[in-house]
């Protein structure tokens, strides 16, 4: 069993209020992916969960029983951490064993555990190197290990990836995710990139000022953003979004548009536009686009498509890909 539930959760310094708080259940072997612009408390709320920072009030329950005074190690959690703080001067193979060599397991148990962890993230090889003879995926593997091999109920990752270069992190993801589903745990994974949380997540919970936003699958909050924060923090590029005039025709205070739900014209449309820029990435085309009273728009054009800037095209939204929100920043539905 892993489930976790957040009743109420609070945490503030002084009248400095952090999670004013927070409700949340998540289910036994689910991926949750914290994901949120910078301070907006994600990584304060995983490390409550992790008994790292007291709650000033509510409480954390871990399996139905409530552990919110309990110290971290009695949690049954594990944690990676954005920096890999892993031993110097010991090998993989003792970084990985050391907590299981600290509460006294016997060395055949021990040395079971370090083989199949190693395994498990292809380090069997590198068992007897130090950190500083591997790459900075392996050390980040290495660190994962050492939370394998203690069987925890949960894993807290606190943007583990954010050390990488783009290609490792692809590599990593994907690492990751595999490791998910052979051992099945339940998984909490912070991070302020929203395509590692759109890959990555069973669901996804959008955290704003310390507050929940929403929590939903990934194509949830994709198609039906509650709010303009999650339309506009969800989706890469993110979403057009329009007041005044061109939101008052479909009687709303905005409208949003995602750049891939925009036919484009070079004889007639909706909205006219010039085209000020175009970003060449082979599959797609990003075009930047002034559309007058729309403002300034992103538009996503599969393949290789050839314009010059300073170019009038037109565009014309997919009726039903319309999202509306009233003046105060919720969406309307249908």
């Amino acid at each position: 069993m892993g489930t976790i539930s957040l009743v109420k959760a609070r945490k503030a310094f002084g009248d400095a209020i952090i999670i004013p708080g927070v409700d949340l259940d998540i289910k036994d072997g689910e991926f949750v992916v914290f994901v949120g612009p910078s301070g907006c408390g994600k990584s304060t709320l995983l490390r409550m969960i992790a008994g790292l920072e007291d709650l000033t009030s509510g409480s954390i329950l871990i399996d139905g029983k409530n552990m919110t005074e309990e110290a971290p190690s009695k949690r049954g959690l594990s944690m990676v951490f954005q920096s890999y703080a892993l031993y110097p001067h010991m090998s993989v193979r003792g970084n990985i064993s050391f907590g299981l060599k600290m509460a006294g397991m016997p060395k055949d148990e021990i040395a079971a555990k370090v083989a199949k962890a190693a395994a498990t993230l292809n380090l069997t090889e590198y068992l007897d190197r130090k950190p500083r003879q591997l790459s900075g995926g392996q050390r980040q593997r290495v660190a994962i290990g050492r939370a394998i091999v203690r069987n925890p109920e949960g894993f807290l990752f606190d943007e583990p990836l954010s050390n990488l270069d783009a290609a490792l992190r692809v590599n990593m993801r994907l690492e990751i995710m595999q490791m998910h589903k052979d051992l099945g745990a339940t998984m909490i994974y912070v991070t302020h990139d929203q395509v590692e949380a759109m890959t990555m997540a069973d669901r996804i919970v959008v955290l704003n000022r310390g507050n929940i936003e929403q929590v939903g699958t990934p194509l949830e909050l994709y198609n039906h953003p509650d709010s303009l924060f999650v339309a506009g923090f969800i989706g890469s590029p993110k979403m057009n979004l329009m007041d005044g005039a061109p939101a008052a025709p479909y009687k709303c205070a905005t409208i949003g548009i995602r750049p891939e739900h925009l036919d484009i014209s070079r004889e007639a449309g909706t909205w006219p536009a010039t085209i000020r820029l175009a970003e060449h990435l082979g599959a797609d085309t990003f075009l930047h686009v002034d559309a007058g009273l729309c403002g300034m728009m992103t538009v996503r054009a599969e393949g290789e498509y050839e314009v010059a800037s300073g170019a009038k095209i037109f565009l014309t939204p997919e009726p039903s890909r319309i999202h509306r929100f009233d003046k105060d920043g919720k969406a309307i539905r249908k």
